[in-house]
């Protein structure tokens, strides 16, 4: 039960990954405009449009990643793999939560720690 439970949890945090990517590769001046008012003001969309970019793409690794681990058999490799990579999006969250939103800390280190602990319970 819990072994599901990590995976849909992982699945759902890896299409969350991937609409990152598209939300701040190829829609910052649309739909990231409207996600991100309250952090970004709309003066500074199109100069920071190239760091959004940039910052999509790791969101984009990180989802590559996750994603990874579905295709793992051996499982204590995709164990680790898992585990690296929703620690990754943890530490994300959590930073993300401290420097430029607390929302970011529920969206991304919340969900990435309740897939952990699924994964060592399992």
């Amino acid at each position: 039960m819990m072994e599901t439970a990590a995976q849909i949890i992982t699945g759902l945090i890896a299409l969350e990954h991937l609409y990152f990517l598209w939300l701040e590769m190829f829609a910052w001046d649309t739909a990231g405009r409207k996600a991100f008012k309250d952090v970004i003001p709309d003066n500074l969309v199109e100069p920071t449009k190239g760091l959004a970019a940039n910052q999509g793409l790791y969101n984009g690794f990180l989802a590559a990643g996750l994603i990874w681990t579905f295709f793992i058999s051996d499982l204590t490799w995709k164990t680790y793999i898992a585990i690296f990579f929703l620690g990754c999006v943890m530490i994300a969250g959590i930073y993300g939560g401290i420097t430029a939103g607390k929302k970011i800390f529920f969206i991304q280190a919340i969900p990435a720690i309740i897939a952990i602990l699924c994964i060592l319970w399992s």
